[in-house]
């Protein structure tokens, strides 16, 4: 059995259907375990750098699982082939503006309507905000530590008429301000924090804008705290 760290095993558990495709596979753990676990009958193993996807090829051969997961070299969502009906992509361990770009400069390749399952380390608004872009509507939400970083899960399925967000939804997620648990406190008390900080740094005269942007910032932080 591939060993999985609990980020992967969390995202796992919304994998849906019976054909996956990880973006950005690092050594294809995530299919072989969604595959060893019956999550999913088969899978795409996409990576955009040769090494990786040596490894990819390397590890999945090792649990002959060839037959089962396709080691795809590509950039982003350019691996999902014409008359590849893939129910969930994956896409794990980015920044939320790097996922986002992922997933608009590939809006092409979701005619299938597969179900999203998006792991960012940073700034998932941008994810948020696309989302909204290609009518996917936030079906669920998780936050959680692992190795002193802050992580998020965003699951999103496809639908005819996108539920809008507020503001505040797409900053901080609409299902995660519904339950504001600790580690949501924890993570937003260090964005204010990290923003107090460059505040102070900043020249009210030459950085106005930016000194405008921070401030709105952190009404935004402390109304929802």
């Amino acid at each position: 059995m591939i060993p999985l760290n609990q980020r992967l095993k969390r995202v796992s558990n919304y994998i849906k259907g019976e054909y996956l495709a990880d973006i950005g596979s690092d050594h294809a753990y995530l299919p072989i375990y969604a595959i060893e676990n019956k999550l999913t009958k088969k899978a795409i193993a996409g990576e955009v750098i040769k090494g990786p996807f040596d490894a990819s090829k390397r590890n999945v051969s090792e649990h002959q699982l060839s037959h089962h997961i396709d080691v795809r070299l590509g950039d982003g969502l350019t691996v999902i082939q014409d008359g590849d009906a893939v129910t969930s992509i994956t896409i794990c361990g980015m920044g939320g503006p790097l996922i986002a770009k992922i997933i608009g400069d590939g809006a092409n390749k979701l005619c299938s309507k597969p179900r999203l399952v998006l792991q960012s380390n940073i700034q998932s608004s941008a994810i948020r905000n696309k989302l909204v872009e290609l009518n996917y509507g936030i079906i669920a939400e998780e936050i959680m530590e692992e190795k002193g970083h802050i992580y998020e899960i965003i699951v999103a399925e496809y639908f005819e008429k996108t539920p809008s967000m507020t503001q505040i939804e797409l900053k901080f997620g609409p299902e995660l301000v519904k339950d504001k648990n600790d580690l949501f406190n924890k993570k937003w008390e260090r964005e204010k924090e990290a923003l107090l900080k460059i505040k102070n740094n900043l020249n009210p005269k030459t950085h106005a804008k930016r000194l405008d942007e921070i401030n709105d910032e952190l009404n935004l932080i402390n109304e929802v705290l």
